[in-house]
């Protein structure tokens, strides 16, 4: 997957459909969104790869959710639940945990709406930089093995991308 098509077949329609439901699409939040994927998986890899190459992780999506992590989250957290409901029953996902980590799988759409969503429980405006952004998404993923010499790439590429300044 390269970023300008997972911005264009996946980001933008998923923030357009969050747009229907009151949550404001933006360029910021592309980017943001973007370079997370980049950062968790380079877009590379649907489910996370483990130790020896095999991919059977317990995080799907290009941006590695988890069902008792991300998934849960979205579906639970007071500032999404709602939406997150409303996307499932959309796009025919049950929302509960599980369902929604197996939708995650192949809807990149979902996937994308989960993770702008998992963006909105942090309570900070859009990131505006490379250091803002790392605090968010620490903030947001808590990742178990962060890799902070890759953010400022990943965040250039997502910059160039989405065509902000």
């Amino acid at each position: 997957m390269t970023p300008i098509r997972l911005l264009q077949t996946a980001i933008m329609p998923a923030l357009n459909e969050l747009a229907t439901l009151g949550i404001p699409a933006n360029i910021r939040a592309a980017r943001f969104m973007l370079a997370i994927a980049l950062q968790e998986t380079g877009l590379n890899h649907r489910r996370q790869v483990l130790a020896g190459g095999a991919e059977e992780g317990p995080a799907c999506s290009f941006w590695q959710f988890e069902k008792g992590g991300g998934c849960k989250g979205v579906l639970t957290h007071r500032s999404t639940a709602a939406h997150m409901a409303e996307l499932c029953d959309a796009f025919n996902v049950k929302p509960e945990p599980q369902a929604l980590w197996e939708a995650m799988r192949y809807q990149d759409l979902v996937a994308a709406a989960a993770a702008r969503l998992l963006i909105y429980t942090v309570p900070k405006e859009l990131p505006q930089n490379p250091d803002e952004g790392w605090q968010q998404y620490l903030a947001a993923w808590r990742p178990g093995k962060p890799h902070p010499e890759t953010w400022a790439r990943n965040w250039d590429i997502a910059t160039t991308t989405v065509g902000v300044k």
